[in-house]
């Protein structure tokens, strides 16, 4: 009976991925006001251009179309480990650079952080759906301490931001497309679903 109450693995993958996708957007978004309080505390030009970053992972990827949920799903978290040591660290620079002043970078930031953590909750929970098991142990994600300068470390911020929105709309078409029904699946309710 119990069974019956709880729903079925598909309708249960598709919840989580809708959320996920809501997640994302509101991330996105917030990414994006981010980046322009980032430009301004630290008088950058928005139009800045900022080469690869070192330990920043891309979100473009080639033959996306052949990847299977499970290759997104550990993509996108291995991704989203590494942005949230990113960005721990970013706010520890910015803390140490403008003191403990309670500025507005420092809270989009540490907001950011929160919502990059929540997400990494949500892949790993998604993952272990879809794996049917436990997502491998998190690892630290090893940020090497900044030997930039002040000027470079303000780009890599920059460039880690913007690499972050990428990511944030990969990840949104990555759970659309994980959302749909597999081929050769039916949409129709099994005998133990209601309709």
């Amino acid at each position: 009976m119990a069974a019956a109450d709880s729903p079925s693995p598909g309708l249960r993958r598709r919840d989580l991925c809708s959320r996920g996708i809501r997640l994302a957007g509101k991330m996105r978004s917030d990414v994006v006001d981010l980046l322009d309080t980032y430009v301004e505390w630290q008088g950058l030009d928005a139009s800045a251009s900022v080469a690869a970053v070192e330990g920043v992972p891309v979100a473009a990827v080639e033959r996306w179309d052949e990847q299977t949920g499970t290759q997104r799903l550990l993509e996108n978290l291995a991704a989203y480990r590494t942005f949230r040591a990113l960005l721990a660290q970013m706010l520890e620079e910015q803390q140490e650079q403008l003191g403990e002043a309670d500025t507005a970078l420092g809270r989009a930031l540490a907001s950011v952080l929160l919502q990059v953590s929540a997400f990494t909750y949500h892949l790993e929970e998604l993952l272990q759906l879809e794996s049917r098991g436990t997502p491998s142990e998190e690892v630290d994600v090893p940020v090497p301490p900044s030997q930039l300068g002040l000027f470079e470390r303000k780009l890599r911020g920059l460039g880690v931001l913007r690499e972050l929105a990428q990511w944030a709309v990969r990840s949104a078409r990555d759970l659309r497309q994980l959302a749909k029904p597999s081929p050769g699946s039916s949409s129709a309710p099994g005998p133990d679903e209601s309709p």
